[in-house]
């Protein structure tokens, strides 16, 4: 885990989640990268600084770019969702944008795929 020279060491909070969620999933975990010695950068310790955090997250982001399931690992965070850490290359914000543009598109999809039915005025 990254620090600055002048903060002790924090503890990693990773939800049970995690651990559990790849476990049951299937064969694409056993191939990820950040399961090896990395875990520590994909969650945030409490009280991380803001600098410290997207030092971090870029550290993980790096782990993810040379990962072999990164869409397998990203598809499965948006599909849970996971709401922490980073996963597939994405924090939770960025999962949470790509949600918010998924359901848009969705959205815009249903309406183009539906017939319009004209409305009739009624004669008075």
């Amino acid at each position: 885990m990254l620090q600055t020279p002048h903060q002790p060491p924090q503890a990693a909070v990773v939800p049970s989640q995690r651990v559990t969620a790849r476990d049951q999933d299937g064969p694409w975990h056993s191939e990820a990268v950040c399961r090896r010695d990395e875990a520590g950068l994909f969650f945030a310790p409490s009280k991380e600084p803001t600098a410290a955090r997207l030092s971090r997250e870029e550290a993980a982001k790096r782990v993810c770019a040379r990962c072999p399931v990164l869409v397998e690992c990203r598809e499965h965070a948006l599909l849970q969702p996971e709401p922490y850490g980073v996963w597939g290359g994405l924090t939770a914000a960025e999962r949470r944008v790509v949600l918010a543009r998924r359901r848009r598109r969705d959205a815009e999809l249903q309406k183009t795929a539906r017939p319009a039915i004209p409305h009739i005025a009624a004669a008075g």
